[in-house]
């Protein structure tokens, strides 16, 4: 691979460390990677649109002014990206990122997917079209470096 930095967007779940974990292991590695996500601070996110834009009296339209805002970042965060990693946990259902992987797919850019083995059944088109799937972040770290300098 080039001497270019590797750019990474990490996608998904909010509820864990496993963004630390990834950008901890990498910077340990050595790795030339730029991470970007999306924002992870709950109350920014849903509360972007109107705190921008003003307030809504129905709850509909005030999350359709801060997906639309949190939207703008994303598409231009993972179109920008040279792979996309998609975090699913198991405590919520994380339909954000699951348009984020398909987001991905239909960019043609590398994706790999995070999770644990027992979701794996409900994930089965998310990681048919994933080039890896992992269960642990150090796992992503290992994929990382093997793409960037071809080591294992």
């Amino acid at each position: 691979m080039t001497d270019d930095t590797l750019s990474v967007y990490l996608s998904g779940e909010i509820h864990s460390d496993w963004r630390m974990r990834i950008e901890k292991g990498a910077r340990k590695a050595g790795l030339d990677i730029d991470f970007s996500g999306p924002v992870t601070d709950h109350a920014s996110s849903d509360d972007c649109g109107v705190e921008i834009l003003g307030a809504e009296a129905d709850d509909f339209w005030k999350d359709r002014k801060g997906a639309s805002i949190n939207a703008i970042r994303t598409r231009t965060m993972i179109e920008r990206a040279d792979v996309v990693v998609v975090r699913f946990g198991d405590k919520y259902k994380q339909w954000n990122a699951a348009f984020d992987a398909g987001y991905a797919a239909a960019l043609n850019l590398p994706i790999i997917t995070l999770h644990d083995a027992d979701i794996n059944h409900p994930l089965k088109e998310v990681d048919a079209a994933a080039l890896a799937t992992a269960e642990t972040p150090e796992q992503v770290v290992r994929i990382l470096k093997y793409v960037i300098d071809g080591t294992l």
